[in-house]
């Protein structure tokens, strides 16, 4: 456990962490998504400060930097949001292979032994992710297509409407079909020359083809990185519904 970890009361005043502000131990705050290796080094700096102008310390670092002239007298007091800041960093500075074991049992909460592309699923997830726990949340639609309005077709930015994102998609799926290498630079290619042949900017095509490959405005990687881990059946089967729903 935590002991000498504080919170903050409504009233301002500072108390210990109790299980109405969540986490009260290591073992509760790594259950919430938190890195180990965050946690420590988060905890480290609850009452104490460093010599060096900096917050990001590997556990020898730790050791080495600690001193007991820089322990502050005044109570530490737990910030989520910070630990939640440390934790996103500590993700951002992993290797792919490291992120992709640490976020495997979030990945099997939505695919169970289902094999996907991990490399491109890493790819759109660990610039985003600053718990571990949000995965699953963030990838659901991978598993299944979500209901959406047509609505979702219509972007000011990208210059799309519910007109010419059914020419967008009439023109992605035979384009898609011929694809024989499904791999994302080969998807990323064939997209990209086709918006050129049909003088539009690569939002024009790529919006409606990302709305009716996930089914939701916002999602963790573009159109192509989502056509390359669906496949290129359920890609296909999915574009197909979207430009059912269009012309309805």
């Amino acid at each position: 456990h935590l002991p000498l970890i504080m919170g903050k009361n409504e009233d301002g005043s500072v108390s210990k962490l109790s299980k109405r502000h969540g986490a009260t131990g290591f073992a509760d705050l790594m259950a919430e998504g938190y890195l180990p290796q965050a946690i420590t080094n988060y905890i480290a700096l609850l009452g104490w400060c460093p010599k060096e102008t900096r917050e990001l310390f590997t556990l020898p670092e730790l050791v080495e930097n600690f001193s007991i002239e820089g322990i502050s007298k005044s109570p530490a007091v737990f910030d989520y949001d910070k630990l939640t800041w440390f934790n996103a960093e500590y993700i951002r500075a992993m290797t792919q292979d490291e992120f992709i074991t640490a976020a495997m049992p979030y990945f099997q909460q939505v695919f169970g032994d289902k094999q996907m592309n991990w490399e491109v699923l890493a790819s759109i997830l660990q610039p985003r992710v600053t718990k571990l726990t949000e995965i699953p949340g963030m990838i659901g639609f991978f598993q299944e297509l979500p209901e959406y309005s047509v609505d979702l077709f219509v972007n000011k930015k990208s210059k799309t409407n519910l007109e010419n994102s059914v020419t967008m998609l009439e023109a992605a799926i035979p384009e898609l079909k011929s694809v024989s290498n499904w791999q994302l630079d080969t998807i990323h290619d064939q997209l990209i020359a086709l918006a050129q042949r049909l003088e539009v900017k690569n939002g024009t095509l790529l919006w409606p083809v990302r709305i009716a490959a996930a089914g939701m405005q916002v999602t963790p990687g573009g159109a192509m990185e989502i056509l390359a881990i669906l496949g290129k059946e359920e890609s296909l089967r999915r574009l197909e519904i979207g430009l059912e729903k269009l012309k309805k």
